[in-house]
Parts: structure tokens; C-alpha cells; sequence
């Protein structure tokens, strides 16, 4: 576990040193091991962006046959209306750190090809075999709607959420974190299990030539795009609530890293199957379950997400006062970065005087900056990782190579937004009297 220190506590007068740790040397002078092919980045990407392409073609070709060309693109034309709000409302509660998009798009593409493909292919194998081996269809079709189908589609949407758990921890920092990661796969997943429902809906409509509002192709979409277009994305933020706060344990506790994402995922299994065996419950059972379990777990779970947003913003009022002191941000930075209408604003301005580019460099500071908090967070509560210091440092960096940018605006944003003018203590904390004595040193390397 690593030691907690102060924001460059101590600095001589020599160049700035790099962010990372020098290049480790070989007492030996045999040299570094290279890695090898399979080891490299690029070779990573290539082979996944290769197995979420052929996912998607297979799952393509599975949907169009079962529902046909026609059935296909009413499907799809249908399904897809609620994944912009969805999507949307997600990167909304990711707006205080918000993660870069290729994690989203990983994410979305899991769920709609790889998760979608596992569940189809492992459920209908399921199915027929519950069928042939207790041969009674009808039973075969229950059971595995309430138990193989909860298990399968959990654990397929949870792949994505432990790949990016593993792979992208610098991106991966908290529960938000979770709940994005686990709503946009299960978004991405509830896209093309609605293109196959919706499809065969319109299918067995042309076949008994019923249309308008008494047709299955408008109770299929009033039930699954209307009323629970958020169902499959509430299962799997259980889970992805489960590996943010694993996200949040420290090093040494090893078992609460484990075993709480296995209780989120878990969850979300007995959430499933208890929506999806609503209709086995009697003629209103399935309204009954939306009433009286959905809609107040949705309102939770909502409550929580917003919650923890909040949090991450007093965190960024609290902790960033300690770089003020270091010299590194100005004294209304805790208090802008710590609103989100003040950033919004510092956006705003930026981007209307210095063109979209610049705005977007005050939008990367925001989120550097709630990253540094956060990391020091973590520190001062004993849960940083080994590389504490090269990240903070790294992470200031980044910081320092914006801040002529920057700065004006966020003092702009800090004028406008505080009832009656931003003055330093308006954001919790004053910065010291005149002669006083900082808790850190102000010298900043970077200073000429």
C-alpha cells in the first residue's frame, strides 16, 4: 500500500523531472526482453476490433434469419430509438470524469455483438437441450427464460465490464465508472434482443394480417421500447456497481475485490429472473412486478448513481485546495471544478472566444483535475496504488500544459457563477494570510 505525500513536497532548483520512472536499467547489459507479438498494443486491438466484427456478422445473419429482411429493418428502425437517451443519460452521469469514448464504443459493440451472439447461441442450445432430455417444451421454455437466460446474458454483459476492469483501470476509478461501463454494454445487448423481438413481432403480424395499435408488433414495442427500455441496463449496473467499489478497495483487500463483484453479478441474475418469470405470476403479474419492484429499483439505483456523482464533486472541492497551496492551481479552481455549472460555463466561454478546439482543452482539464482528486483521495485514505506518485505527477503535468488556456476561463466562470462574485474562502477553504506559511511548498518546477 502505498505512503500518502503531499503534492511534490520538496523540490530543488534542477530541471523538471519526466512524469514516469526512467527506463529500467539491466545490471547485467544483456539488455530488455522486447515483447513479443502476441504482448503488443496494437496487436491487442486488432484482435479484438477482429472478434467483435465477426460477432457482429454472425449475430447479423442469426437475427435476419429468424425474423427475415423486412422483419429485420422494421426491427432495427425501432430498436434503436431508445439507445440515444440511453447512451446519452449515461455519458450525463459521467460528466464529471468522463471516460474516453473507446471504452464506451467497446462496451456498446460488446453488448450488441459478442454478449448478444453468447446468449443466443447458449440459450437455445439450453433450451433444446431442458427440452429433449425432460421432454415437455412448454416447461423447457420457463425454465430457461428464469434461470438459464438471467445467467447466460449476466455473465456474457459482465465480460465487459471485467475486461475494462483489468485493461483500463486508470479508466475505471469508481462506481460511476461501473454503472456507465455495465449500462452501455447492457444498452448495446437490449439493442439487438429488441431488433429480434420486434423483428418476429412484424412477422407473425404479416402472417395473420393484424396491423395498428392491436397488432404484437405494437404491444412488443409499448412493453420493451416504452415501458422498460431500462431493464436489461438495470441488471448489469448491479454488477458494474460490484466492480466500482472493488475499484475503491485498497490493495490488501483482496477479498472484497473479489467477492463483491461476484454478489453484484449475482444480483443482477436474481433481478432478471425475477422480471423475466413476472409473466408466470398471474394475468397482472407482470404489472404488478414493473409497479412495485422496477420502477422503485430504477428510481434507486438513479438516486445512488447521482449520489455518487455528487460525492466525486465534493471530492474535487476538498482535495484540490492542496494543490492551490503547491502553486499548481489557482485559488478559484476548487470551487469552478467542484460545479458543474461553473465548468459548464468555463466550457462555454472558452469555446465561443477561442473556437471548439479550445473548449475541449478546458473540458480535458476538468477532467484531469477531477482525476487528480480523486487519486488523491484514494491516497489520503491509504487506498493509492504503487505508481501514486507517477501518476500525480503525471497528471499535473497535464494540468500545467493547459493552464494558460484555461485559467481565464475558469476565473470567469468563477466571477459568474458565485451568488455575488467568487472571493477566495467561498469554496470551503482560504487560502493563507498574507507572510502565513503554506502546509506545502509553492515552488513549481515547472517556473522559470
Amino acid at each position: 500500500m502505498a505512503t500518502f505525500p503531499p503534492p511534490y513536497p520538496q523540490y530543488s532548483p534542477q530541471p523538471p523531472q519526466p512524469p514516469y520512472p526512467p527506463y529500467p536499467h539491466d545490471p547485467a547489459g544483456h539488455g530488455l526482453r522486447h515483447p513479443r507479438w502476441w504482448q503488443r498494443r496494437r496487436v491487442r486491438y486488432a484482435a479484438l476490433s477482429t472478434l467483435l466484427a465477426l460477432s457482429g456478422l454472425v449475430i447479423l445473419a442469426l437475427v435476419r434469419e429468424q425474423t427475415g429482411t423486412e422483419g429485420f429493418l422494421v426491427g432495427l428502425g425501432l430498436a434503436v430509438l431508445p439507445v440515444p437517451l440511453l447512451v446519452g443519460a449515461f455519458r450525463w452521469l459521467d460528466r464529471v470524469q468522463p471516460g474516453p469514448w473507446r471504452n464506451l464504443l467497446f462496451a456498446f459493440a460488446w453488448g450488441a455483438c459478442a454478449a448478444a451472439l453468447i446468449a443466443i447461441v447458449a440459450n437455445s442450445f439450453a433450451t433444446r437441450w431442458i427440452a429433449t432430455a425432460t421432454a415437455d417444451p412448454s416447461s423447457a421454455d420457463t425454465l430457461g427464460a428464469t434461470v438459464i437466460a438471467p445467467v447466460v446474458e449476466e455473465s456474457a454483459k459482465a465480460a465487459a465490464v471485467l475486461l475494462v476492469f483489468l485493461f483500463r483501470r486508470r479508466d475505471f476509478t469508481g462506481i460511476v465508472d461501473g454503472v456507465v461501463i455495465a449500462g452501455v454494454t447492457a444498452t448495446g445487448f437490449a439493442f439487438t434482443e429488441n431488433i429480434l423481438y420486434l423483428g418476429t413481432a412484424f412477422g407473425t403480424d404479416q402472417l395473420t394480417g393484424d396491423s395498428g395499435i392491436a397488432s404484437v408488433t405494437a404491444a412488443t414495442f409499448f412493453v420493451r421500447i416504452v415501458l422498460s427500455p431500462f431493464a436489461h441496463p438495470l441488471f448489469t449496473v448491479l454488477t458494474g456497481i460490484g466492480f466500482g467499489i472493488a475499484a475503491l478497495s485498497g490493495e490488501r483487500q483482496r477479498a472484497r475485490r473479489v467477492l463483491v463483484p461476484v454478489a453484484g453479478l449475482l444480483l443482477a441474475m436474481s433481478m432478471h429472473a425475477f422480471w423475466n418469470g413476472s409473466s408466470t405470476f398471474g394475468q397482472y403479474g407482470f404489472f404488478a412486478v414493473y409497479g412495485m419492484f422496477m420502477v422503485p429499483a430504477f428510481g434507486l439505483l438513479t438516486w445512488l448513481a447521482v449520489w455518487t456523482r455528487q460525492r466525486e464533486l465534493r471530492a474535487v472541492r476538498e482535495e484540490l485546495p492542496a494543490y492551490v497551496y503547491a502553486g499548481w492551481l489557482g485559488a478559484a479552481e476548487p470551487f469552478v471544478l467542484g460545479s458543474m455549472r461553473a465548468r459548464q460555463m468555463a466550457r462555454e466561454y472558452t469555446a465561443y472566444h477561442f473556437g471548439k478546439a479550445a473548449g475541449r482543452a478546458v473540458a480535458e482539464y476538468e477532467g484531469y483535475a477531477t482525476t487528480l482528486a480523486l487519486l488523491r483521495r484514494r491516497g489520503r485514505r491509504g487506498r493509492a496504488g504503487a505508481d501514486f506518485v507517477a501518476r500525480e505527477r503525471e497528471l499535473l503535468t497535464e494540468l500545467w500544459s493547459r493552464r494558460e488556456l484555461v485559467r481565464p476561463a475558469l476565473e470567469y466562470a468563477a466571477r459568474t457563477a458565485a451568488p455575488g462574485g467568487w472571493r477566495p474562502g467561498y469554496a470551503g477553504y482560504a487560502p493563507p494570510a498574507y507572510g502565513a506559511a503554506a502546509p506545502y511548498p509553492a515552488y513549481n518546477p515547472y517556473r522559470s
